[in-house]
């Protein structure tokens, strides 16, 4: 009997098209001689659907139309993962999908940053990608930044603010941002990716404006020093917090001194194409860098990876300053873009070979978790009294 694996791509977020592509090119591309793939799309408001034409990308040219002609399910946990017809029919079959393995091809707040990750925890299915602590510290870039700093992976030093706080006192805030940086800066929100929110501020007026800007994508942003003569290097990283190895290094082209969400997944895609989504972004594979600096960038992935107890497949993304030849960590995209199969095409590892690879590290650490213990005997309940009509005034412990 074959492995069926729920595809899981879309949810409440900014990124929500861009998961579509990924989550649809990995549907395409699992093996079916060992797989049966199930798509699931998570609509913006939450809601699960199945269906023949949910795994179609010309069918998301108009979703309205589409969800007339799916089914919108509910997850349990019952002796496995299923999903239920919602409403369901009082009479007949409504189990509609049922899987046994979990792969999240989501992207953003909301579905990347552990909050799916523990829905689906909860739920007991195994699932092909970062845990829920590691997912959460990849999306928080302070966070993130925080971390590696403590485990002496170079980032850049950085300001963060908050909606309430700026608004109580601009001024402030503005001249507490000059205080501890040098313009230009970049302003990005601390829980985005995709390059969604992000300016560059030559002065203070500018500054204001991308504070502005940031604050409408998210309640904390982040402002950091811009490295002015910069060269972006990326590398996907494979494996678990056991054993985990590097893919081929990529230099992403921009059409401006930010690499923008316009260059990642617009400019020269075609939806539905095998190369669409993050790997339609103009890029030098191999990079332009010498084989010390590869290795190095290499091999400071996967620390990085390990660090934050990664599972699965995640990109990380670095700054080279070509002035002085320093590299810096600039963030890790714990579910990227297209699963960066891109990076492992030129290493003889095709995008079949790396979904099977992440399918067996999620089973890998369901059977570890497994062996750890997650309940206490105890006789606590035995001589609990709660006081109140319902349990609730007078409750002591």
């Amino acid at each position: 009997m074959k492995i069926r694996v729920g595809v899981f791509f879309g949810g409440k977020s900014v990124e929500h098209e861009v998961s579509v592509i990924t989550g649809l090119q990995a549907f395409n591309h699992i093996d079916r001689e060992k797989y049966d793939p199930i798509p699931i799309y998570i609509t913006k408001d939450g809601k699960f659907y199945v269906g023949e034409k949910i795994g179609v990308i010309e069918n998301y040219r108009n979703i309205p139309a589409l969800l007339k002609d799916s089914t919108q399910v509910i997850p349990i946990n019952d002796g496995g993962c299923k999903f239920l017809r919602y409403p369901m029919k009082k009479f007949g079959d409504n189990v509609m999908a049922q899987i046994d393995v979990a792969l999240p091809a989501v992207h953003g707040t909301n579905v990347e940053d552990g909050a799916f990750q523990g829905f689906l925890q909860t739920l007991g299915v195994p699932y092909a990608s970062c845990d829920v602590l590691s997912s959460a510290v990849g999306m928080d870039k302070y966070v993130m930044k925080t971390v590696f700093k403590d485990n002496d992976i170079p980032v850049l030093p950085c300001v963060v603010t908050n909606i309430k706080e700026y608004t109580k006192n601009p001024d402030e805030i503005v001249t507490k941002i000059e205080n501890k940086t040098t313009y230009p800066v970049i302003i990005k929100p601390v829980n985005l990716g995709s390059s969604v929110g992000i300016r560059k501020a030559k002065n203070r007026e500018e500054l204001i404006e991308a504070l502005e800007y940031g604050f409408t994508f998210a309640i904390r942003v982040l402002v950091e020093n811009a490295v002015t003569q910069l060269k972006e290097i990326n590398c996907s990283v494979l494996g678990d917090y056991e054993d985990a190895e590097a893919s081929e290094c990529e230099e992403p082209v921009a059409n401006d001194e930010i690499l923008s969400y316009q260059d990642k997944y617009v400019s020269g895609s075609k939806s539905g194409g095998g190369k669409s989504g993050m790997a339609s972004l103009k890029r030098k594979i191999p990079a332009d860098i010498s084989p010390e600096m590869r290795e190095e960038i290499r091999a400071l992935a996967v620390k990085a990876f390990k660090c934050l107890g990664c599972s699965g497949v995640a990109r990380i993304d670095f700054m080279l300053d070509m002035a002085d030849g320093k590299i810096y960590l600039n963030e890790i995209n714990t579910i990227p873009g297209s699963l960066s199969f891109y990076l492992w095409e030129p290493l003889g590892v095709k995008y079949s070979q790396l979904l099977d690879r992440m399918i067996t590290l999620a089973f890998k650490r369901e059977r570890e978790n497994k062996s750890i213990s997650f309940s206490f005997d105890t006789n606590i309940l035995e001589n609990i009294t709660l006081g109140g009509a319902k349990g609730a005034k007078g409750s002591k412990m």
